[in-house]
């Protein structure tokens, strides 16, 4: 890690650790990564997954687990709908996913009864910091809403702009991505940013600042709003990406990862909670701090 990207993780740290309830803690990868964040003092944690299986994991691993509770279960459901159960009773802070399908995780979650939905759509928010720009950027969505209509846009800004102030960003510049900057009624993501930007003007999305339609360049670059003679109010400083479907914000992010120098964190927001649901294939670095964007809410 850079030494800017520890400080950003102090500025991160909470007060005092949360609670992670940690769904199916078989997993190594996961399991690591709570290590990590405990000894950092981020969170404590409660495991749920067959007892045996866990501590054998953790003793191949060399993980220390002592300081943590383990809620035997006994199967993949049942540790799920524990963690799930435990967010729900105030017991735990943050949901994170261990070795369990994210679909299987997320039943247990939209469960009417004993899950712990929102009152809207849950979406996942990724923040990518680049130590070399110090800079962090907040994409939506790339894992959970695919094809979003209009008012599910709504939804999306609402919760990444809830998130970026928590990350102390007061007033999020999002910015609705397009393949241009002009509005072409045969081009639906161009409909979809101006009607946003005049939701914006209305007053009908708050606590943000919304301009498209609006190019990836323009959106994260001065230099080619300037060239390009944008007249709108981001100008290459916007903090929240906007993407029109999935396929675009996931190949934008993972290129971004695979090429630049930015560092991954991921949170779904919009239940009662937040959730951590990182891929195994993803770095320590970047399940730590998935858990410290977790903290921050």
């Amino acid at each position: 890690m850079t030494p800017e990207f520890e400080s950003l993780l102090e500025s991160m740290r909470p007060a005092s650790p949360r609670t992670v309830a940690l769904a199916c803690a078989t997993d190594p990868n996961a399991l690591s990564s709570v290590c990590v964040a405990h000894k950092m003092g981020f969170i404590d944690a409660v495991l749920y997954g067959d007892e045996n299986d866990i501590k054998n994991i953790a003793s191949k691993h060399s993980l220390d687990i002592s300081d943590f509770e383990i809620v035997h279960c006994d199967d993949e459901l049942s540790a799920a709908n524990a963690a799930v159960g435990a967010v729900r009773d105030g017991r735990a802070d943050i949901l994170m996913k261990g070795l369990i399908h994210t679909s299987d995780i997320l039943r247990a979650v939209l469960n009417r009864e004993t899950g712990i939905r929102g009152d809207g759509i849950l979406s996942h928010v990724s923040v990518l910091y680049s130590p070399v720009h110090n800079r962090k950027l907040f994409l939506t969505d790339i894992a959970m809403v695919m094809y979003p209509t209009l008012e599910q846009k709504v939804d999306l800004i609402n919760n990444a702009v809830s998130f970026a102030r928590h990350m102390g960003v007061d007033a999020p510049r999002v910015a609705p991505l397009c393949a241009v900057e002009t509005l072409n009624p045969k081009m639906p993501a161009t409909v979809d940013a101006d009607a946003l930007r005049q939701m914006n003007v209305r007053g009908e999305i708050k606590n943000c600042v919304v301009s498209g339609p609006i190019s990836f360049d323009i959106a994260v670059s001065k230099s080619a709003a300037t060239t390009k003679g944008y007249t709108g109010p981001i100008q290459g400083d916007a903090d929240v990406l906007l993407f029109h479907n999935i396929e675009a914000g996931n190949n934008t992010l993972k290129a971004m990862v695979q090429f630049g120098d930015w560092v991954f964190g991921g949170v779904i927001v919009g239940a009662r909670a937040p959730i951590v649901i990182n891929s195994r294939s993803d770095s320590d670095t970047s399940k730590l701090f998935s858990i410290a964007c977790a903290c921050t809410m």
